[in-house]
């Protein structure tokens, strides 16, 4: 059998941008330390087309989601899951990392369960404030769950649960306001409100942002990331607002250029809003579309005092256009608030967690 190598890495973790985001701001700092990373994540997903920018070998097994209601792939799942984790053994066998760091995702399940197999230690890190079922299926093998919120450590075994924080990308916090406002045609001072909706877009956002517009740009102008195909073509000339799909290298001048900003609650989005103190609304996903975690999420930041907070199903336009001018007019109260919080060195706390790791090795 390959002997142990001390200074290799496995990273897995995907299925949607929050599990893989924090890779991203580990990675460059993990190879300043000289170790050696490769990437297990699923076949063709959004994991894939993120990592393949940094140079770190890539490798793509079977998944499946476990789900807890009915579905027809609820029947060939299981065996994805299972060639899955045979992909995973055999992969770990042939690279033999000191260790394994998981962001979740039903992809992690194989990786995470076959390191255990052959002994290999993992750190977990858990961004919502109660662990999905694929960590949940984890935590048994971790020997340490890095956390985003005070109120997950209640979830976790006393003995693994750690506060962290999350990591987020230094490039996010080198924005230019000028390049940002050039970038969108702002030639005015008007403040700007910028519109995120995650890595798929947020269609009852889209429609309630665009509904909002007239009352909103006599004061501000708004930049809208609405999505990949979401955008709407009868708006592309209109003064003061400008939409993107999908932004990449020019996020970092957005954001820096960002007044108000208004958000799903994904745990890495809303994380990166608390870095870069950013005052925000929060629109947390409804129960229907999901499993209540982003309402978690936005409450946790609500009673911090970091946001404020709109039920999807009491958006519209009224609601929405009141929330942006009174964040506006009390900015300073959240940006105190963002910077008497603890968690702002993630990145520095997980690195140290993994050195402390490595070294016992």
């Amino acid at each position: 059998m390959t002997p142990v190598n001390g200074k290799k890495l496995c990273l897995t973790g995907g299925g949607t941008a929050g599990h893989v985001t924090p890779h991203l701001a580990l990675i460059p700092h993990l190879k300043e330390r000289g170790y050696e990373i490769f990437y297990i994540g699923s076949y063709d997903g959004i994991e894939k087309r993120l990592i393949e920018d940094f140079e770190v070998p890539y490798y793509g097994i079977s998944t499946g989601k476990l789900r807890r209601y009915f579905d027809p792939q609820n029947l060939s799942d299981p065996f994805r899951v299972m060639k899955g984790c045979g992909e995973a053994f055999r992969i770990l066998k042939k690279e033999r990392p000191a260790l394994i760091f998981s962001k979740g995702g039903f992809v992690s399940v194989p990786v995470v369960r076959s390191g255990a197999l052959l002994r290999i230690p993992c750190i977990l890190h858990e961004s919502d404030m109660t662990p999905g079922l694929a960590n949940r299926i984890c935590i048994p093998c971790a020997q340490t769950v890095c956390c985003n919120f005070p109120e997950t450590l209640s979830h976790i075994p006393a003995d693994k649960a750690v506060l962290t924080g999350t990591p987020i990308r230094e490039e996010l916090r080198n924005g230019d306001i000028a390049a940002g406002r050039e970038l969108c045609g702002f030639r005015d001072e008007k403040p700007v409100i910028m519109v995120i909706g995650g890595s798929s877009g947020a269609q009852a956002v889209n429609e309630v942002v665009r509904d909002a517009l007239p009352r909103l740009l006599p004061d501000f102008n708004v930049v809208h990331i609405c999505g990949k195909e979401k955008m709407d073509n009868l708006m592309l000339t209109m003064d003061g607002y400008k939409q993107f799909e999908y932004v990449k290298n020019e996020l970092k001048d957005l954001f820096a250029m960002a007044d108000v900003v208004v958000s799903r609650a994904g745990a890495n989005a809303i994380c990166e809003l608390l870095a870069l103190k950013k005052p925000n609304i929060l629109i947390p996903l409804p129960l229907a579309s999901s499993r209540g975690d982003q309402i978690l999420n936005a409450r946790s930041f609500a009673q911090q005092g970091f946001s404020e907070v709109i039920d999807n199903d009491e958006l519209d336009e009224t609601n929405l256009t009141e929330a942006i001018h009174a964040v506006y007019e009390n900015r300073d109260r959240y940006i105190e608030a963002m910077n008497r919080s603890n968690q702002h060195e993630a990145t520095e706390t997980i690195l140290k967690m993994i050195d402390d790791a490595l070294s016992k090795e």
